[in-house]
């Protein structure tokens, strides 16, 4: 079992930065490959980037290339996604999520949730 807790979220005007952070739980955190999604309301939960366990490879979607950063830190047991240039079609609840495959983009690839934090970006 691993529990997830997502911090960091909040409002911030556009062009601001934001850091989520995900706390997890457990031992076995390093053996875990983790991801960020988000969803607005009405809308379906998205990918927006994942970092592989042991190789540390990183993918994301295409509307955060470039803008959002995925990182971790075994030693701490956490991820974290770090947001810059943010727009206002980000705001989303952010969801962490862990994995225990590889590579994957789809939030049925993943097999624990955090419970969300909220980012909310005005114009």
């Amino acid at each position: 079992q691993v529990q997830l807790v997502e911090s960091g979220g909040g409002l911030v005007q556009a062009g601001g930065s934001l850091r989520l952070s995900c706390a997890a739980s457990g031992r076995t955190f390093s053996t875990y490959s983790m991801g960020w999604f988000r969803q607005a309301p009405g809308k379906e939960r998205e990918f927006v980037a994942r970092i592989n366990s042991g190789d540390y490879r990183t993918s994301y979607a295409d509307s955060v290339k470039g803008r959002f950063t995925i990182s971790r830190d075994n030693a701490k047991n956490t991820v974290y996604l770090q947001m810059r240039s943010l727009k206002p079609e980000d705001t989303a609840v952010y969801y962490c999520a862990a994995d225990r495959g590889l590579d994957g983009l789809r939030p049925g690839d993943y097999d624990y949730w955090g419970q969300g934090t909220q980012v909310t970006v005005s114009s």
